[in-house]
């Protein structure tokens, strides 16, 4: 693998998934007002926080997810964790795996079109592959392929250059979406052929209407392979502020709403009669410490203030209760998250005699960056400082634009800061390749590996378990736990705590199970009236 994939998107990501975390995937139960004859529920109304940075399914990497993902499709979904099975088919009917993990076959679904009126074939899915290859914003998730080709009009074939897990990567919410040919073409000769608002899927949905940072309208696609959705009409109004969007909800102005604060969901809940629900997330906080001086190079520290933060206070205060405590940085749900992976729990006593043994009795001082606009990391900060003064660790704490403190991290360890406050996520369902190896494993430039950590015991353990994801997940998954074990006891970071998503879900409205793995996306086609 190369660390230099890492991506560099997350800085445009990292203020719009700040207010996610502070804020709810939810509905209303304004739909449950309305009584008669199903007609009455062809319109369903939305507020919606996501912006639209493009409306090209290829290059999109941000929070447009929420409407792509209900107009585009993949070759296959990824199900929420503790489901029977792992995927479910979208464009592929079937696929298998060679038992070396290096080539993937793939059944197309026959009778599918897209919207524009082109017929989807095995040819169609390569073209899409390809192009993703070639101008993705994550396009490093192809970079185990070595060759696609269509061996007959429904079977698309990989070979890969090195065993990976394709099941995955062709599940992802970015840079996996099946495009029509006619589309792929016109967006080659013209880069702004999409963002009128043209859309070439093969989804429940086709792109209506779209007024930029206004309103999204969807509208059910007739030829839709699959059942078709309930509601004829989504109409979508992008309201960014949390606030407005829970006015309009408890008004009545919308049926849905995916943004709520966080600190209003019981009452929302209340007002509207809702359930509130809870689920995994792919979000994770973590604090990096810098390895590279003293005293954070040394272990015994590292755990010492391990044993000093107040995991359960951080989640109460900054989540509002809505979280669970890291099993070092995979999230939970997530591959390869594991409940044998120890934790640490706050135990001050313990911290003291640590720091006492490494010779620091006397305590020391850090100085700590976070996201300023980071809202939960603003109120969970004053927590760690403060617990660490308890220690005799005191700690400075600076604010700074997520770019700034990036920026600065990655100039020069030795002039860096001591503790860097991150949020991430994977961008795909593997934390395995992605938030192990991206922010451990040692490289000569460092991205996000921002605690400067260089283990090459470590690094090859990620780099085994990358190899074994596609031909052998059990072993893939062992190897991945003995990193994570390496993790916790030599403590390069902080592992806070995963936030979860919170759906206030009405009596009005039958909606889905929240998905992990496509966290910026509301799939509408899984919300339907009550019986």
């Amino acid at each position: 693998m190369d660390v230099t994939r890492t991506r560099i998107r997350r800085t445009a990501l990292l203020t719009l998934a700040a207010a996610s975390a502070a804020s709810l995937v939810g509905c209303t139960a304004g739909a449950a007002d309305q009584e008669g004859s199903p007609g009455e529920f062809d319109v369903l109304t939305v507020a919606a926080s996501a912006a639209v940075t493009t409306w090209d399914p290829v290059t999109s990497f941000s929070t447009e997810a929420l409407y792509l993902g209900n107009v585009y499709e993949p070759l296959l979904w990824k199900n929420a964790d503790g489901a029977a099975e792992d995927f479910r088919p979208a464009i592929a009917e079937s696929w298998e795996t060679s038992e070396d993990g290096l080539t993937w076959t793939f059944h197309i679904r026959e009778g599918v079109t897209f919207h524009d009126g082109e017929k989807l074939d095995a040819d169609a899915v390569v073209a899409s592959i390809e192009a993703a290859r070639a101008r993705a914003g994550a396009s490093f998730i192809w970079a185990p392929l070595d060759t696609v080709e269509a061996t007959d009009e429904s079977t698309v074939v990989m070979h890969l250059s090195y065993s990976a897990p394709m099941d995955l990567v062709a599940a992802s919410t970015y840079g996996a979406w099946i495009v029509s040919p006619k589309a792929l073409e016109a967006a080659a000769a013209d880069e702004q052929y999409f963002e009128a608002g043209i859309d070439a899927g093969t989804g429940p949905y086709t792109l209506k209407e779209y007024e930029p940072g206004e309103k999204v309208v969807l509208e059910a696609y007739d030829d839709y392979w699959d059942d078709a959705p309930h509601y004829e009409i989504v109409d979508i109004a992008i309201t960014p502020d949390a606030v407005t969007a829970q006015q309009m909800l408890t008004a009545g102005e919308v049926d849905f709403a995916t943004s709520v604060p966080l600190e209003n969901v019981e009452s929302v809940a209340q007002q509207t009669g809702s359930e509130i629900r809870t689920a995994n997330s792919p979000f994770n906080y973590l604090a990096l410490l810098n390895t590279t001086r003293p005293p954070l190079d040394d272990p015994l520290v590292r755990q010492a203030l391990s044993y000093a933060v107040p995991y359960e206070d951080i989640i109460d205060v900054s989540a509002l209760g809505y979280g669970t405590q890291s099993r070092t940085a995979v999230p939970k749900g997530i591959f390869p998250y594991s409940e044998d992976v120890p934790q640490y729990t706050q135990d001050l006593d313990r911290a003291r005699e640590l720091l006492a043994q490494a010779g620091h009795a006397d305590g020391f001082s850090l100085e700590l960056t976070y996201a300023s606009e980071n809202p939960t990391e603003a109120r969970f900060v004053p927590l760690i400082k403060d617990a660490f003064a308890q220690i005799g660790v005191e700690v400075n704490v600076t604010a700074m634009l997520f770019n700034q403190q990036w920026e600065a991290a990655k100039a020069d360890p030795a002039s860096a800061q001591d503790i860097f406050v991150l949020y991430y996520w994977p961008t795909y369902s593997d934390a395995g390749s992605d938030n192990l190896y991206s922010l451990f494993h040692s490289s000569d430039v460092p991205f996000f590996n921002l605690s400067y950590w260089n283990s090459p015991e470590y690094d090859a353990l990620i780099d085994e378990a990358g190899t074994l994801t596609g031909s052998d997940r059990d072993a893939a998954q062992a190897t991945y736990e003995q990193a994570m074990q390496m993790l916790y006891e030599q403590a390069p970071a902080l592992f806070l705590f995963d936030p979860q998503a919170v759906t206030v879900a009405p009596a009005g409205l039958t909606i889905g199970d929240f998905n992990e793995n496509y966290p910026f996306t509301t799939f509408f086609k899984n919300i339907v009236p009550a019986a």
